[in-house]
Parts: structure tokens; C-alpha cells; sequence
């Protein structure tokens, strides 16, 4: 391996360097920090999501004196470097900052030294500095990157790791024995390159890796070749010596089969996993996890833990293995919970217990004693967490812990971070101000809301403000190309982790039971449904057909009635209570002409209503109605013959119809689907939890539409 190369053919890292764009930072060092620091998060197998730092050494004028000063750019607290912005670093003088060992009092007091860091920033728009600051600041070189490669990390977790660096790098890696990142173990680095001159890069032991370099280029690639020869080292060795894993003890099921089985039992899992709040889940049977799951050391590596910090913040002490077999049935309910709970309650007495047994008398409380991570051989891993992202997250980095058990394995044996260490990592008095500063969750936060049609019109309005209060969406309609827009309208505003969207003909039982098993897999069950999905047939009496009828009472009485049946059954699985709202309409309670057929459809959702509300109050399913009036805008409705049925009935135009409608209601307003979506959000946004079978009116005032 060369000191630095041109040579770009790398097979197991992305080598993205682009000239042409490097060049038109040329002489801004801090915007080629951002720059390397993106390529570096851009790749996966480099560093996990908001792991890992990167920095660089720049002179800049002083802005108090006008002398030339030395300043360290380093990534900031939080963050990702995929997406790190130059807000999202932290600037320190190096001459404060390395005088800090005049006052450092050692390693008992080295948490003291973070605020110590204040009073080293340079520029006062900084983000606040991290715990990993010092590692950076005690190292001499220009720039430098932080990372936490699968690769690396192997080497770094396994048995003998430190000879096996000092052998295939041929000392041109240095090694530090596992620590907790601060203060000491910046020292420490800096002791290692004083006693290794010459070295490229230093392993932490079970933590990451430490490449450096003279300018931006030299330290990406002299990141990308280190991790290139761990990678090859790494697949040189897999199987060469054992089986990987010890060999496949079981065999999955087919795809379709095991999402099929993961749907069905992933409500059952967030209903355990959501003792303490609602959680979302996340469910993946990406290859790699099929492996661990199926082998013959899954029983003997999951408990172990995972060894890198980042990874095990993430994923808690250890996953929870179901000892279920993959072809379980899974159709009884009440048996699957049997079966499953005192799994939890085992998991769960493990926790207490290792937090009493490694706790100190200033450690935060018990946290959620759930687990995160749940693994289910043959099928795959679920993940339980606060909201979308940070589940589906964790199971990256479980991922990432399952590449690093492989590696080590194949190459020596895998050894995980002791448990003291890991709770003093989970329960860090600094981790712990970190989440003290997280803002408050959301009103919706940890909610999973099906609104059924709501690609567009009051639907799409009302999955937006679910989505804006904390929740995550099933976005849905019967019209592919209406999905797909809306598809790409939620993805630009709210991102991946927001919503999923499917097709969804509620007049199809099957087609109900997919988009509920999207539901499942996507976020792990459903709290709130909104049956929107509906259309309008205004004709006199004679002229209309048996079709009309059909269509009308199948879309808003049967569908409403067959989404409202899977949802029941959902929510029992979950023990969670839930949410259902019917969007009827001022026609269920008023007499108008030309409209036999829709008028009594929504007599009969409206009564449907009730006699679920009655029904379901004891499994603390709430059921209520919205009755809107008059919702032009964005709505399919008045793209059929219906607004040419209604302007007819009233003798007015088409054109005509929006202001008639104002006119006729007591406070002469236009009805826009975002009335009707924050009459949804009052029902479910907790001031209301004990309210059920109640209609809420959103019509601008319709005194026949008076319910009493």
C-alpha cells in the first residue's frame, strides 16, 4: 500500500473524489472539510449515520487582535457527516485549547473538561463542541477523520486485534486499547504518535479508526486505503478457517412468505415494545441480517452485545431472539402473546438488572427496559425506537454490529465491550444532558395514522397534518398515477422516514389487507385511521342505475366498514387502543334533491359509526365523525359529474357553486381540506382521549346539519 495514491479502483469503498468540484474550493480548507466529510458519510460502509468526526487546522485573523492565530474546525455535537454543513461544526483556537492541559486534573474529572471547551470557540455561530474534540485537537495534522468502518472495527473488536494491526499494516497503524472518548484518551493519542513517528493512523480498540493527512485529499484517500486493505483482509479470511457464522443452522422462508409472517406479528412485538410510550418500528430481511439469524452462533454472539459505542447506543445492551420458528402460525392471537410475553418480561428483568448492577450513585434512572433490536430467525429483525428514522437507524447499525462480528470472527474471535463499560457509555452523564436538550416529542409523536384516499383533496391534507404534529403515514389511493404525485410531494416535503405509500382499492379485501401489511412492516402497526376514501353520484331519483348504488354503498359504507374490521384487528394485536375517524358529511343528517343514492350512503356511515363506537369502547378504540360540507378544493369529487348534479339541484353554475355553498352556512365561509384536517387532529391529539362516538361538524355553520 502506497503512502498516498492516484490509483481510484477501489472494490470495497466508494471512491468519490470528483476534481472538478474539489477545485472550486481550492484555498478554502474548511469548505473542503465538508466536502471530504460528505464523500466519507456518503459511503455506509465507511461510517454509520451521525457517526464518526472529521476536522481540520487552518490560520485565520484573529478577530480581537488581527494576529494570525491557529483554528481547529472539527465536527460539532450531533450531526451527520453525509450531510454536515458548515453550521454544523465547531471552531476552536488551538492555543486555548492545548493550554486546557495546564487545568486537566486527570481522568476522574475529565467530564468537567467539555464546558472547559466553551471557552476555546472561535467563532461564536460554532455548534456546541463534542466529547471527541480533544482526540482531534492533540494530533498535529491539518485534517484528520474519525471513523467507525465495519471493516476497522473487526480487526479492532477482535481477540487480537493490536497484533493483528501491527502485522498487516506493518506498524504503520498504530493501536489504543479501548477507552471512553475525552480528554485522557486525546492524550493518548497523541502519546501513541510520539512513541509510533510515522504512522498513517491509529485503531481504537472496539471503537473505530484515525487517519490523518496534509490536505483534504491526502486523508480521504489515506482513510479510503486503510479501510480498502482491513476490507480485503477481511474477505480473504471469510470461511477460510470456519464457516462464517459456524455454518447456516436453519433456512429462510421465502420473501414474500416471511414479510408475510413479519407482518402478522410485528403489531404483537410494538405492543410489547410500547409498555413505557408508543414506539415505531422498522423491519428488514436484508441478506446480511439473514445470515446472522439463521446461523449456528446466533445463540452464542447475540447476547454478547455489539463493541463500537456508536453502534451499542443505538441498539441497546443486546437484541431480544425469538425462539419462534419461522413457519409458526401466528393466527391466534392470544396464543402468540403467551408465547411472547414472558420473553419480554425475561428481557426486561435482564436490563433492571444489569442497570443495578452497574449503576453509580449519580447515574440517570432506568430507561425503557424494552428492547430495541428483536431478531427472528428464518424472517428477520425488527426495530423498535421513538419515531421512523431512529428505528430504522438502529437497524443499520445492528447491521454494521453484524459485519463487525463476522469480520472478527473469520479472523480471530469477536469480543464486545465489557458491560460496565457499556452501561457507562449508555448512562454517561453527558449522553444523558444530550437527551435533557432533545425538544419535547410531538403531539403525535410515535403515532401511525392510515387515512385511506389520500393522495389528494381532505385526505392528503389530513396525512400532512398527522405527519406535521409528530406522526408517520399510510399515504394511499385506488389511482396509481395520483399516488405517485403524491408520492413525490410527501417525499420532498417530509422525507422516507414520514410516511409509505400503497395502493389501496378499499371495495378489495385483499387490497386491504396489503396496504394494512405495509402498514405493518413499514412502522409496525396503526393507531389512527381516517376513512376518507369516497366518491359522489348526484342524479334524480329515476335516473339512477343499480351501478351507481353498488359503487356508492361498497366505497363508503362496505369499505369504510372493511378497513375499520383490519384496523380493529391490528390494534387488538397491539393492546394499544387506537383511533377511528369517519369523514361522512352534512348530507348523512340533511334532506336534499337528486341525491338518494350518496345522502343515504352517509346516513349510513354515520350510524355505522356509532355502533362501532359502541362496540369497541372496551378495547379503548375511539370512534368519531367528521361531517365536512362543501370541500372543493384538490378533490376528486368535483372532477366527476357530481358538481354539475349539485349546480343543477340549487340553479346555479358550476362555476357558482363554491360561493353558493358560503353563502348558505351560518359564518359565509369556504370549507378547505385543512379545516377538516385540523378537525381530525383535535379528535386525536390527546385533549380528547375519553371522547367517542361523537360528530364533529365542519361545514361553516349548516343549522339542518345540527346533530341536536
Amino acid at each position: 500500500m502506497s503512502e498516498f495514491t492516484t490509483n481510484t479502483a477501489f472494490k470495497h469503498v466508494s471512491y468519490l473524489w470528483d476534481e472538478a468540484e474539489a477545485a472550486k474550493l481550492a484555498g478554502d480548507e474548511v469548505g473542503l472539510l465538508i466536502y471530504r466529510s460528505n464523500l466519507l458519510g456518503a459511503d455506509l460502509r465507511l461510517t454509520n449515520y451521525g457517526g464518526g468526526n472529521t476536522s481540520c487546522k487552518v490560520t485565520a485573523k484573529d478577530p480581537l487582535t488581527g494576529t494570525d492565530t491557529e483554528v481547529m474546525w472539527v465536527k460539532g455535537s450531533g450531526g451527520d457527516l453525509g450531510t454536515l454543513k458548515r453550521s454544523g461544526l465547531a471552531a476552536l483556537y488551538m492555543d486555548r485549547f492545548l493550554s486546557l492541559k495546564n487545568v486537566y486534573k486527570g481522568i476522574a474529572h475529565e467530564d468537567e473538561m467539555v464546558e472547559l471547551f466553551n471557552y476555546c470557540i472561535f467563532d461564536l455561530d460554532s455548534k456546541a463542541p463534542s466529547i471527541d474534540t480533544p482526540l482531534h485537537g492533540f494530533l498535529p495534522f491539518r485534517h484528520i477523520d474519525h471513523l467507525h468502518p465495519d471493516a476497522a472495527i473487526a480487526i479492532a473488536a477482535a481477540k487480537d486485534g493490536k497484533r493483528i494491526t501491527e502485522e498487516l499494516f506493518g506498524g504503520k497503524i498504530g493501536w489504543v486499547e479501548w477507552q471512553r472518548p475525552g480528554f485522557d484518551l486525546g492524550l493518548k493519542l497523541r502519546e501513541c504518535l510520539n512513541q509510533n513517528p510515522g504512522i498513517r493512523g491509529i485503531m481504537l480498540g472496539s471503537h473505530g479508526l484515525f487517519t490523518w493527512g496534509d490536505t483534504a485529499y491526502k486523508s480521504y484517500v489515506n482513510t479510503l486505503e486503510v479501510i480498502e486493505k482491513c476490507a480485503t483482509y477481511l474477505e480473504e479470511n471469510y470461511g477460510k478457517k470456519k464457516p462464517v457464522f459456524g455454518g447456516q443452522r436453519i433456512q429462510s422462508l421465502e420473501p414474500e412468505n416471511r414479510r408475510k409472517q413479519a407482518a402478522a406479528i410485528a403489531p404483537v412485538l410494538r405492543g410489547f415494545c410500547s409498555s413505557q410510550r408508543n414506539m415505531i418500528g422498522h423491519f428488514t430481511d436484508d441478506p446480511r441480517v439473514l445470515e446472522f439469524i439463521n446461523s449456528n452462533d446466533l445463540d452464542r454472539l447475540a447476547p454478547m452485545g455489539t463493541s463500537c459505542p456508536d453502534h451499542f447506543l443505538r441498539t441497546k445492551i443486546s437484541p431480544l431472539v425469538l425462539p419462534l420458528n419461522a413457519t409458526e402460525d401466528l393466527s391466534d392471537t392470544k396464543i402468540l402473546k403467551e408465547k411472547i410475553a414472558p420473553l419480554f418480561d425475561s428481557y426486561r428483568s435482564m436490563y433492571t438488572e444489569y442497570y443495578e448492577t452497574c449503576k453509580h450513585p449519580n447515574s440517570p434512572a432506568i430507561r425503557d427496559t424494552n428492547p430495541v433490536i428483536i431478531l427472528y430467525p428464518g424472517i428477520g429483525m425488527f426495530s423498535f425506537a421513538k419515531d421512523k428514522q431512529t428505528a430504522r437507524v438502529a437497524a443499520e447499525f445492528y447491521i454494521n454490529a453484524i459485519n463487525v462480528m463476522k469480520g472478527a470472527e473469520a479472523i480471530s474471535e469477536y469480543t464486545s465491550l465489557p458491560r460496565q463499560e457499556a452501561f457507562n457509555i449508555e448512562y454517561w452523564l453527558l449522553e444523558e444532558a444530550k437527551l435533557q436538550r432533545m425538544p419535547k416529542p410531538k403531539a403525535l409523536s410515535g403515532k401511525i395514522a392510515l387515512i385511506t384516499g389520500s393522495a389528494g383533496g381532505i385526505g392528503k391534507a389530513i396525512a400532512k397534518k398527522f405527519i406535521e404534529e409528530g406522526a408517520v403515514a399510510v399515504i394511499n389511493d385506488n389511482d396509481a398515477s395520483r399516488l405517485e404525485n403524491a408520492d413525490n410531494d410527501f417525499q420532498k416535503q417530509y422525507g422516507k422516514d414520514s410516511y409509505t405509500a400503497v395502493i389501496l382499492d378499499v371495495t378489495q379485501t385483499n387490497s386491504i389487507q396489503a396496504a394494512f401489511n405495509a402498514a405493518n412492516l413499514a412502522f409496525g402497526g396503526v393507531d389512527i385511521i381516517v376513512n376518507c376514501a369516497g366518491l359522489s353520484i348526484s342524479k334524480p331519483l329515476e335516473e339512477h342505475t343499480e351501478a351507481d348504488w353498488d359503487i356508492l354503498y361498497d366505497v363508503l359504507v362496505k369499505g369504510q366498514f372493511k378497513v375499520t374490521q383490519q384496523a380493529v384487528e391490528t390494534m387488538r394485536k397491539q393492546t394499544l387502543g387506537g383511533d377511528i375517524i369517519n369523514i361522512v358529511s352534512k348530507n348523512a343528517l340533511v334532506s336534499g334533491p337528486n341525491n338518494a343514492g350518496y345522502g343515504s350512503a352517509k346516513a349510513a356511515q354515520l350510524h355505522l359509526s356509532r355502533l362501532n363506537a359502541a362496540e369497541l369502547g372496551a378495547d379503548k378504540i375511539r370512534v368519531n365523525v367528521v361531517n365536512p360540507d362543501a370541500v372543493i378544493s384538490d378533490s376528486k369529487i368535483w372532477q366527476s359529474g357530481w358538481a354539475e348534479g349539485r349546480a343543477k339541484a340549487y340553479g346555479v353554475s358550476v362555476e357558482e357553486l363554491p360561493a353558493y355553498y358560503a353563502k348558505r352556512t351560518l359564518l359565509n365561509e369556504i370549507i378547505l381540506p385543512e379545516d377538516i384536517a385540523n378537525a381530525c387532529y383535535v379528535l386525536v391529539g390527546g385533549l380528547m382521549n375519553k371522547s367517542t362516538g361523537n360528530v364533529l361538524n365542519v361545514d361553516g355553520g349548516v343549522a339542518m346539519a345540527f346533530v341536536r
